[in-house]
């Protein structure tokens, strides 16, 4: 008999292997247990994650597509490295892209999108708090997530996305600095009062000014790491 047509169903809720894969190298990378510059065997990474070389290879890809791992001619896969200049033009880029959406959702900001905002920053501080960084990273992107889709800012928004694993890896930089755990969410705080208040001009500013603070920790730690 036909199969009835629940059964061919998809589960959302399950992540496939390669998925799992995926996110596990990322937040290795992301977290430094692999080191810029650090050269990625398949082999070793298929030993370590107890899965195939055809998936270490898809991921491999994928993380490159990101910007988390490059390939140099004639040399294997490896970490990416980060550099000033490309650090520099991130955080351009994040000024303008966050600056924008902020003043967009303060224009059209209703009250749900004020509270889903507030509870990520509260589990922010929560995670800062604790010490717990990738709980930082994921309520950060879910903070900005919704803002830029309260400003109906798509396809800034997927810009965003676009950069979002070199973000995270430059915001894992600066979050580990002991004034950031206050200084960060307390800009944060500014840039929502200013969407509460639906003044596009003050939250604009606000965003401006929180990346400009994060660039600065950013290539100052870098700097040092480098000279």
């Amino acid at each position: 008999m036909p199969a009835k047509a629940s059964s061919l169903r998809i589960d959302r809720n399950q992540k496939t292997l390669r998925e799992l894969t995926l996110e596990k190298m990322r937040d290795a990378i992301i977290g430094q247990y692999f080191q810029p510059g650090q050269r990625l065997v398949e082999r070793t990474l298929c030993e370590q994650l107890g899965v195939s070389r055809t998936i270490v290879r898809e991921v491999l890809r994928h993380l490159e597509t990101e910007g988390l791992v490059e390939t140099p001619q004639g040399q294997g896969p490896m970490v990416a490295t980060i550099d000033l200049d490309t650090t520099r033009q991130i955080y351009e880029i994040r000024a303008l892209l966050e600056g924008h959406a902020a003043a967009a959702c303060a224009r059209l900001a209703d009250e749900q999108s004020i509270a889903r905002m507030s509870a990520a920053l509260m589990l922010i501080e929560a995670a800062f708090a604790q010490g717990d960084h990738a709980g930082v990273l994921a309520e950060t992107t879910r903070f900005y997530e919704v803002m830029f889709s309260t400003g109906q800012e798509a396809v800034a928004w997927s810009i965003a996305q676009s950069l979002n694993a070199r973000i995270n890896r430059l915001r894992a930089i600066t979050i580990t600095s002991r004034e950031r755990s206050t200084s960060g969410p307390a800009e944060m705080r500014k840039l929502l009062e200013a969407l509460r208040q639906r003044d596009p001009q003050a939250a604009q500013q606000a965003a401006e000014a929180h990346v400009r603070q994060a660039a600065a920790l950013a290539l100052q730690a870098l700097a040092k790491e480098q000279g």
